[in-house]
């Protein structure tokens, strides 16, 4: 059967109905993180994550070729779910410090729930083809520019000068960072730190680079 292009990436599918295709790959993705996450990528099997997934290892060929192919898709879950967050905060924030504040916690909040999979994306995407590992990296650079769209907007409105397009591109990597960050060490920081906590000394900390305007 001839393959098409799914509307997820590169990764080609024999089945027709994208509906189908995008259910089928979210059980996949489902069924395959926590196999990634207890035994390692190159550990797991397909077989393993077919059976999780509730699928025979055919069925399961149908949707992807290979385990890469999973790993890609588990990463551009992850993007799209970070994406989504942001540019909700962004949609809902009308000010400038108000949208950078909602960013961040946003942000940081997607980063807590999908902690495990940022982890693993970190730990396997050089295991992934070049190509596909340049998307990957693409989407986390277009994930920082929605962070550094949220600084321009602060800096607009509150007529910050000296904020440079280079200043605005670190601040928005220390931003993203700094949510992973909490992916990477929470297990030492939670020992100290609620998810809250984290958020409330962290955005203090990155707010205070953008000083409230004085009174009129």
């Amino acid at each position: 059967m001839e393959k098409k292009r799914s509307v997820t990436g590169e990764v080609p599918t024999q089945v027709k109905n994208p509906d189908l295709v995008t259910q089928r790959r979210g059980q996949i993705i489902e069924a395959a993180v926590p196999l990634f996450v207890a035994n390692g990528f190159h550990k797991t099997t397909t077989r393993e994550i077919a059976r999780a997934a509730g699928f025979s290892v055919g069925s399961m060929y149908e949707y992807v070729n290979s385990k890469e192919d999973i790993l890609y898709l588990v990463c551009l879950s992850i993007h799209d779910e970070v994406e989504r967050g942001v540019t909700s905060a962004l949609a809902k924030a009308e000010t400038g410090r108000k949208a950078l504040v909602e960013v961040i916690r946003e942000f940081f909040m997607v980063c807590h729930k999908m902690a495990d999979q940022i982890q693993l994306m970190y730990q396997v995407t050089k295991s992934l083809p070049s190509q596909w590992k340049r998307r990957v990296l693409e989407n986390e650079i277009r994930i920082t520019r929605l962070v550094e769209d949220a600084l321009r907007r602060i800096a607009v409105s509150e007529q910050i000068t000296g904020m440079s397009d280079r200043d605005l591109d670190l601040a928005a990597n220390n931003i993203t960072i700094l949510g992973h960050m909490w992916a990477f060490r929470r297990w030492y920081l939670a020992h100290t730190y609620s998810i809250e906590d984290y958020i409330r000394l962290q955005t203090a900390f990155i707010m205070a680079a953008f000083p409230e305007p004085p009174p009129d």
